[in-house]
Formats: structure tokens, sequence, C-alpha cells
């Protein structure tokens, strides 16, 4: 149990009040004793120095050290580590010096905080060691394992923290800084004497982000990664391209953008821009796995690639449907010749052992309509379309496995009877999630689950608290095939996000997958962790992140800076 010390009576009662009951008539007895006490009770107090997602084992007690800006510093014991350059820096700003920062009135913290017998001294210093080597890049099923101690009995007065991967100290960087808290009245830095042993639950924790429906612009999805590192999201699932349009530059076929994206000189991902964001997320621990979805949603592809797209005819087969154009032609070489080489770029391009490549959504009817597959299903003697989707996939498989990497779909490509390899990931969206879970993992394959974090689902309300009780591994099974389920993503599609809103419509809701993938599947009670999602979100604000509001009335120090 975590014992955090308030630093003022006032604030205890505030916490008290929190459980007390609302009247729903205005002339029935009521338990305050003070118009303040009732005004009070209508918001979700914010706890003080406490961590989002919630560490795997946390003991805390109530005496604090105080922290001086000017004289606390991080101190590094490891090998050389080029992924760590910037981050102590950076890590020193985010706690002492963020973007919005509430200013204290008070002149004198000391003198205030010396004679409490609760305070033991100055925290100069943290300690990191790193045990094991430094890697450049993270990658899927990393240790990200860290422990934390904060003036224990074994290291009074000092803080140490100890990992055995540059990921696990990311991690556990993210932790002390949330540890730290300003105190209102006085303005000092505290923090509070405190053990950590702490590790993910699952091991792929993604945000999917479509900056095909509408652009996003990079500096937004920097800001992002920003935002998922605070949260411990490990993957940033990037759908890059679909239907509408084609942003990201290619090398060996730049016709792709330049005829597919919404406009051609600003609404592109220059390779540049990839490689800033590839080495922006890594710095945060973050992969970056790009989806490229075939054999449909590729309207966008066809303007650059001339034949690539399936001709649609009427139902009988005699008339060109115009500008009638379905999937991908799986009939012909060079639909074949055009991603071998396509698929080597963005191998060579996308660092990341994964590539997502879709498979959802693919309607037969064109494929139906067209006499030239018409005449390949008859000759290879098919019984149905799904074939044909089985045949390209096969074929693609092949193709990305040349490049040594790996693939993860959506579900719809298991659902169809297509046969994939058995090192395939699966992605489940469709509801019952139940059902699918249960489906894919019988088949032996690993899994991931989307279904119940659709942030682009909006409702009126607390709605992460729906997200927050969905659980990956809630579906009958056997515990190996629980086993196989590694993960999920909170996806947020771009049919009505854009720069202008994409950071608040994500942000906390997408908190509430983030510690559901890396907590203790004990953690349940969305009621216990709103008084901490409120103070995660008035961190994320004072951090520069837009979150809103999550659970009604209230307010952060920060939010009038708000621009």
């Amino acid at each position: 149990m975590t014992m955090m010390m308030t630093t003022t009576k006032s604030i205890a009662l505030l916490l008290t009040l929190i459980n007390l009951s609302i009247p729903t008539e205005c002339n029935k007895p009521t338990a305050f004793e003070t118009v303040e006490e009732e005004r009070l009770s209508l918001i979700v107090q914010k706890t003080v120095g406490q961590v989002w997602p919630q560490p795997q084992q946390i003991v805390s007690r109530d005496t604090v050290l105080i922290l001086d800006p000017v004289k606390f510093k991080f101190v590094y014991d490891g090998p050389e580590c080029e992924t760590l350059n910037g981050t102590l820096d950076r890590y020193h700003k985010l706690i002492f010096n963020p973007p919005r920062i509430w200013k204290s009135n008070s002149k004198s913290h000391r003198y205030r905080f010396w004679h409490s017998k609760k305070v033991q001294n100055d925290l100069t210093t943290l300690d990191l060691t790193l045990s094991g080597k430094c890697d450049k890049w993270p990658s899927m099923g990393m240790d990200e394992m860290y422990t934390l101690q904060i003036d224990t009995e074994e290291l009074p007065q000092k803080a140490k923290l100890i990992a055995s991967t540059v990921w696990g100290l990311l991690r556990g960087l993210e932790t002390f800084s949330q540890l730290v808290y300003k105190d209102r009245d006085s303005g000092a830095f505290l923090v509070n004497s405190t053990f950590i042993l702490d590790f993910p639950r699952f091991t792929h924790r993604g945000i999917l982000l479509d900056t095909s429906r509408h652009f996003v612009p990079k500096h937004v999805i920097l800001d992002n990664l920003d935002a998922m590192s605070y949260n411990k999201f490990n993957v940033f699932h990037w759908h890059i391209v679909d239907d509408p349009s084609f942003p990201y530059q290619s090398k060996a076929f730049p016709e792709l953008s330049q005829k597919g994206a919404y406009e051609p000189e600003h609404h592109i991902y220059t390779q540049d821009d990839v490689i800033e964001i590839l080495d922006y997320a890594r710095r945060r621990g973050i992969r970056v796995v790009p989806e490229f979805d075939t054999p449909g949603h590729t309207t966008s592809w066809g303007n650059g690639i001339p034949d690539l797209l399936t001709q649609c005819y009427t139902m009988d087969g005699d008339k060109l449907v115009p500008n009638g154009f379905g999937p991908i032609n799986p009939i012909v070489n060079s639909t074949y010749d055009f991603l071998r080489t396509f698929f080597k770029e963005i191998a060579d391009v996308f660092v990341d052992q994964y590539i997502h490549l879709g498979g959802d959504e693919v309607s037969f009817s064109c494929w139906e309509s067209n006499p030239d597959i018409m005449h390949f299903v008859n000759q290879s003697n098919f019984t149905g379309y799904n074939q044909v989707e089985s045949y390209y996939i096969s074929k693609l498989l092949d193709i990305v496995s040349e490049t040594d990497k790996s693939y993860i779909i959506w579900q719809e490509v298991v659902d169809n009877d297509v046969k994939v390899k058995e090192d395939t990931v699966v992605e489940v969206w469709i509801s019952p999630q139940e059902k699918e879970l249960a489906k894919v993992t019988s088949l032996g394959y690993t899994t991931l689950l989307a279904a119940c974090w659709y942030l682009d689902y909006i409702s009126y309300g607390s709605d992460w608290k729906t997200y927050y009780v969905c659980d990956p591994q809630q579906f009958n099974g056997t515990a190996a095939q629980k086993e196989l389920v590694v993960g999920g993503e909170a996806c947020l599609w771009g049919e009505f996000v854009d720069g202008t809103n994409l950071i608040a419509r994500m942000w906390p809701r997408a908190s509430a997958a983030g510690e559901r993938l890396w907590s203790n599947a004990s953690l349940v009670s969305p009621q216990e962790a709103e008084s901490r999602l409120e103070e995660h979100r008035c961190r994320m604000l004072a951090r520069g992140i837009n979150a809103e509001p999550p659970s009604g009335p209230g307010f952060c120090d920060v939010d009038y800076l708000v621009t």
C-alpha cells in the first residue's frame, strides 16, 4: 500500500471529501459543515506525487527529501550509451522547469520544511546504473524492468535507479520524474521515501495514429511521442497511408506521394521527416511500426502506379465501371515486382523488425466482377474469392520475408481462412473481442488487442473508464492461449482528427489503456484510479501536452497558461 505524505492539513481534509455522498436535492440534510466542503466534494481531488501507470510493486513512506533544482543532478554509471544522449538534461527540465510551470509566491521553502520532523535532508543526486549493454534501437520483447530506491533503509538519504537495459532506465526515469512533486505553499520540490520494483505486464503497448485521412504535422507526431513516453507506451503504430492520401515520400516511387498525397509539397513525410521521427521515438524507448495496408485501402496508390489496382466491371462483366477501381490486382506479375521493390525500401527505412501489412476490409466485389480475375479463379480451381486473397497474401508474405522482416496483420486475414505463416502476429479489432481472441489464439498466433480501445469513438463523460476495465486476457481460453496475447494498441483513426485536436482527443483517454497494459492485472477499479489520473493529466498539461479533463469539474495549477 502506498502512503503518500500530504504537506498541509487542508490537503488531507480535501482527500477525505471524495468519499462523501452528494445530495440530489438541495433541501435534504447533508454531511457538509460548510459550503466550501460541499463545493470541493464535487471535484475529483488530485493525488500528489503518485505514478501513472501504477508500478508493479511500490512502497512509500511519509518522510520526504527536498530537491534543489540547482544542486540536483543525475549521475550515470554504465557503458557508453548514445541512446541516453540528451535524456538526463531532458528529464531535469521536465522535473524542475517544464514548459508550463506553476509559480509559487513563497520566498523561503527551506525555513518552512527544515523544522518538520518528516524532512530528512536534501536529495542531491539520482545514481543511474546500467548493468547490461546499451542498445540503440528498441525491439519486440525488450526488457523494461527497473528498480528504484529513494531514501530506503539500504540507501538512506540517497536515490538509485538500476536496470539491465537502457529501456529500463528510461522507464525508471519517467517514474522518478512523476514521484517528485511541488509543494503548493512553499514551492519546494519534494519526493517521498520510496522503493519500486517495476516491469510491464505486456511487451507490446501501442498507439496507432492514422495520418492518411487527415495529415498530421510532424511536430504533433513528436508531441504525441512525448506523451506516449509519459505513459510508458513503447510502440508507435504508424498507419501512414490509406485510401484518401499517400503522404509517405518514397525514394523508389516518388510519384506515389506526388500523385497520391493531398498536396505534395507540405502534406507529405519526407525521408528526413521519417528519420527524425524514428530517432525521436527510439530515444524514448518507442518502436515505430509502419503500416502499409494492402490489398484493400489502396485507392491513393493507384494514381502513382498505373495498373496496380483492379479495374471493376458491371455485374455482367461486359462493361467497365467508370473510375471504378478495387483492391490491388493480385494476378499480374507487375504487382509483385512493384511490391518487392517498395517493401525492400520500407524495410531499409524503418528499422523495427516488424511491418504491419494490414489485410483488413478487403471487398471481393470488384475482383468478382473482373473477367480476368474470374478466369484466374477458374483456372486455379478456386472455390471462393477468399482464396484469391490468400494467394495475394501468401506472395506478399514471401516478399516481406525476403527482407528478413516479420509482420503483423489485421484479423480478417485469419477470419477469411487465408493461410499465413506460424510466426504471424494478428491484431484483433472486431467485436466481440472475446470470441476473436479465443479463435486467433486457438490457432497458435501471437495476438494483439485493439477492439476495445478505438479512441475515435467518443461519448459524453468519462469514457476512459470503459477503456480502463478492458483486459486483453479476458476471454475463454487456456493459460497457453492467454500467453499468446502480448499486448494491445489504443487506436485513433483520422476521419475527424488532425493536428488541431489529436492530442486532446488522445490524452488522457489513452492513459487508461496504458495502465491496463503496463500495471498489474489486479488494478480493476476506475474509481480508485481517477485521482491519480487527475494528477497525471495536470502533469502532462504542465509538460506541454494539452490533455483534456478526464473526470468532470476540476482544475490544474497551469491550465490558465494553455494557449
